[in-house]
């Protein structure tokens, strides 16, 4: 068995609630992540709150990269989720906190009139 193959079965025995806690306390003592997801969107939102925090704004331009991260394009991809009903509300607000603009088009319109 490769490590990749055992470590995906470990993760799925914790998903089902099946893994033995100590050896689950043992995998996270040595670093392994459980969702890739979660820890990769937790590392995004950091960077578009260092952004905001610079730019006074959360617009993040479509194109616009973050520490070597397409911010734009992630940033973009929630905008995409939340109009598709796919976005958990609570990364949703998490987003609203820090100013995301969910429809930048009804937004730019409404301030030029």
């Amino acid at each position: 068995v490769n490590l990749g193959t055992w470590l995906e079965t470990q993760r799925q025995q914790k998903r089902k609630g099946e893994l033995d806690i100590s050896l689950e306390k043992h995998l996270e003592e040595v670093g392994v992540i459980w969702s890739f997801f979660k820890e990769q969107w937790g590392d995004n939102y950091l960077l578009l709150v260092k952004y905001q925090q610079r730019e006074g704004h959360a617009n993040v331009p479509q194109k616009h990269k973050e520490e070597g991260v397409n911010l734009g394009k992630w940033l973009d991809g929630q905008r995409q989720q939340k109009r598709k009903g796919e976005l958990d509300i609570s990364l949703e607000e998490r987003l609203e906190e820090v100013g995301v603009i969910w429809d930048l088009c009804k937004e730019k319109w409404k301030n030029s009139y």
